[in-house]
């Protein structure tokens, strides 16, 4: 029977408004330190936004990466590891967290499948508001490490502990199990507009991005206490009349006896410092750069809030 007038309007309004339903929401990822919170955004955003090391606590900011895709936008927010917090640096770390789990739509809380549930998991576990009505997503990171075995373990113990609305083992690294959980992200994704055009992949100016990469350079080359002590702001980015672009990066540290080991015998530390950090610059921007790096002492710098705000966290 051939449709009325109406009908006609009402089937093609009806099949319209489904296919013009977008969805967009924000995911923050929260977990204990070095559990690969910054590898999984990456891995879900298809591109290094966040540095990554073998140490812990390298994020201190709240990092943002956007994935947009057919019908869908999804921000995700990278926060810092959660443990016990002393100093004013850690304190703000604290709050970046908190602020994370406050207001985005859905939170992934992570573990990590090799390591037993500590006090920093708990601590994680229990800034997630009982009986929230987000969803709340269990990543257990590193099964292909711990293996199935212990990974289940894991699962078992933790899905007895919080009504999980999703449980996921992954490797984030490898990118295992990482499609059904961005699935399942988009899924849980309400009703809404882009916060972001389809160009914009993060929130973070050119000068943080290129100094978190000489802060994951001092990561992976210095030892002990020295990287936790260290905070990088690029001063300066100027054109060169010879086609380079010229980064002028400050490192400041606590001590005098940190200065030195990051200058290194004859300043070949910070020579493979900037040339690591360089060569990442150049491959990320696809263009040569001149980076001239200094190293300055402002003593107790993590713990005092004025020079916090000043070294750009805020």
């Amino acid at each position: 029977m051939p449709l009325s007038g109406a009908q006609a309007l009402q089937q093609f309004s009806a099949g319209f408004f489904m296919v013009a339903a977008y969805k967009s929401g924000f995911v923050g990822i929260l977990g204990r330190p070095n559990v690969g919170k910054s590898t999984l955004l990456n891995t879900l955003c298809g591109e290094k936004l966040a540095i990554i090391s073998a140490k812990p606590q390298t994020t201190r900011n709240r990092i943002l990466g956007v994935l947009h895709g057919s019908g869908f936008q999804v921000v995700f927010l990278d926060t810092p590891g959660m443990h016990e917090f002393g100093k004013a640096l850690n304190r703000y770390m604290r709050r970046v967290i908190e602020g994370v789990v406050k207001d985005v739509d859905t939170v992934i809380y992570m573990v990590d499948a090799t390591r037993e549930q500590g006090r920093e998991d708990a601590l994680a576990l229990d800034l997630i508001p009982a009986g929230t009505d987000k969803p709340v997503i269990l990543v257990v990171n590193k099964m292909d490490q711990a293996g199935e075995r212990k990974t289940g373990e894991r699962v078992k113990l933790l899905e007895d502990a919080y009504p999980f609305s999703g449980i996921f083992p992954v490797s984030a690294l490898k990118g295992t199990g990482v499609n059904h959980l961005r699935e399942q992200i988009i899924e849980d994704l309400p009703e809404g507009v882009p916060y972001f055009p389809e160009d914009m992949v993060t929130d973070q100016p050119l000068d943080f991005r290129l100094a978190e990469i000489i802060r994951e350079k001092l990561f992976d080359l210095t030892g002990q206490e020295v990287p936790y002590a260290t905070a990088v702001v690029v001063e300066e980015l100027s054109p060169r009349d010879d086609g380079l672009l010229e980064v002028s990066g400050m490192i400041f540290v606590e001590r005098e006896t940190q200065k030195g080991i990051i200058i290194g015998k004859g300043g070949r530390m910070i020579k493979d410092v900037g040339q690591a950090a360089r060569l990442d610059m150049e491959e990320w921007l696809g263009r040569k750069i001149y980076l001239a790096l200094r190293v300055k002492v402002k003593k107790r710098w993590t713990d005092r809030e004025g020079l916090l705000r000043h070294l750009g966290y805020r």
